[in-house]
């Protein structure tokens, strides 16, 4: 069996709408035929369910939009309890990030599914451990990264210094999403214009802000053919 394609979807900062993104585009995935499977490698903060369970919203969230149920052990190998950067929860617990169980973990899901979408965690250059990061994690899978741009004040320069920090690390940038996040920003499409003459990588869409993380009404939005042509 071949291994299924990969993107990894990155953020200019925490809370700008990767799991939001990453969702939309498993639904967009799903609805061309592809079967398209969720993985947050790392997540923390993380609270028990009604069944005495640790859940953390953004792991279930890719794990209900995927097409195939595959074990928490491989979509969400690592979840703390803390909401805290991820190497700072693991020490709370006595416990530490293992590269291999990560890359081991999306090995299983790619000889499963079609598409692997990987979410990061945070920004992109978020430790994991006393040496290594999300961004030595994402030069590890080698996929092509999907950048989410939460659209407020000061996102250009974070943006052109993610992709910057990308490619210094031999990754591509195969597209980026805008996802509007205060409502009645000033020149909001100036900003969207900026970054389309200077990411130097096509705009996957633009999601307006949604009252409530909806993945089905974002996916509407999202253009993914430059993803199905590109190889990844």
């Amino acid at each position: 069996m071949s291994a299924g394609k990969l993107h990894f979807v990155m953020g200019t900062d925490t809370g700008v709408g990767k799991t939001l993104v990453s969702c939309a585009l498993i639904e967009v995935l799903r609805a061309n035929g592809v079967n398209a499977v969720g993985m947050k490698p790392v997540a923390s903060g993380a609270s028990p369910d009604a069944t005495g369970r640790l859940a953390n919203e953004d792991a279930d969230a890719l794990a209900q939009a995927s097409g195939l149920d595959q074990p928490t052990a491989l979509t969400n190998p690592y979840l703390f309890e803390a909401p805290l950067a991820p190497h700072v929860a693991a020490q709370r617990e006595g416990r530490s990030i293992d590269r291999a169980v990560v890359l081991d973990a999306l090995s299983a899901l790619r000889a499963e599914a079609d598409h692997v979408i990987v979410e990061g965690v945070g920004g992109f250059i978020v430790p994991l451990g006393a040496d290594w990061t999300t961004a030595d994690l994402a030069v590890d899978i080698g996929a092509p990264l999907i950048l989410v741009v939460g659209l407020r004040l000061g996102c250009i320069n974070h943006a052109l210094l993610t992709a910057e920090a990308a490619r210094a690390r031999g990754l591509t940038l195969a597209g980026w999403v805008a996802n509007c996040q205060p409502e009645g920003m000033l020149e909001q499409e100036a900003t969207i214009s900026a970054l389309k003459s200077r990411l130097n990588a096509p705009i996957l869409g633009i999601i307006p802000r949604l009252s409530g993380a909806d993945a089905k009404t974002a996916s509407r939005l999202l253009d993914i053919q430059p993803l199905l042509a590109f190889p990844g």
